[in-house]
């Protein structure tokens, strides 16, 4: 079973990432590091961390998607999130592979950010992992991706959480998706 957990950056992908872990004793990799990774290991001359987001996107789905498939064929259980895996990515696979995976991704509505913006997209950023503040994205450039990103996840037709008012209620109904189908998928083995 492989959960692909995706969204725009400060969503919170990587604490329900961690939560689920914790949860369910299943390994999660954050493609941060991957791409860090690479860079690291390639050095910028091979692979420029810096690039737009969507060229990133693909540039590492080859890679993410091995591990997926890897994943899948040895049995083993995987979480990946990050904000590189997009809603297109998961029609990917041959049925195969899909019937051993699911995904979710979360955004925001233009009201929760301009409502929220910095009581708590800013403010919890760093809940999980250490985020700068020298390079804090805009409120507008925030709501102009988010929409983006959902009409995206429309277009693919994949399980899409927005969050518009209550941040915890509303990701309790990803969460219960998300159990939901761990179960589905545990049934089945």
């Amino acid at each position: 079973m492989v959960i692909l957990i995706g969204g725009n950056s400060r969503t919170g992908k990587t604490l329900m990432a961690q939560k689920l872990m914790e949860r369910h004793a299943i390994p999660c990799m954050s493609v941060d590091h991957i791409k860090m990774g690479l860079y690291r290991g390639l050095g910028e001359e091979k692979y420029n961390p810096e690039q737009n987001d969507v060229i990133l996107a693909e540039n590492l789905w080859p890679v993410i998607k091995g591990i997926i498939m890897t994943a899948i064929e040895n049995k083993q259980k995987l979480i990946l999130e990050g904000c590189y895996i997009l809603p297109h990515m998961v029609n990917d696979f041959t049925c195969e592979y899909l019937k051993d995976i699911f995904s979710v991704f979360i955004g925001f509505s233009e009201n929760y950010i301009r409502r929220h913006y910095d009581d708590k997209i800013i403010t919890f950023q760093s809940v999980i992992e250490h985020r700068g503040k020298d390079r804090l994205p805009s409120m507008e450039n925030q709501i102009i991706k988010h929409k983006e990103f959902a009409n995206m996840c429309y277009s693919e037709d994949v399980s899409y959480f927005q969050i518009d008012d209550d941040y915890e209620r509303e990701m309790e109904v990803a969460y219960q998706f998300v159990e939901k189908e761990i179960n589905r998928l545990n049934t089945k083995e």
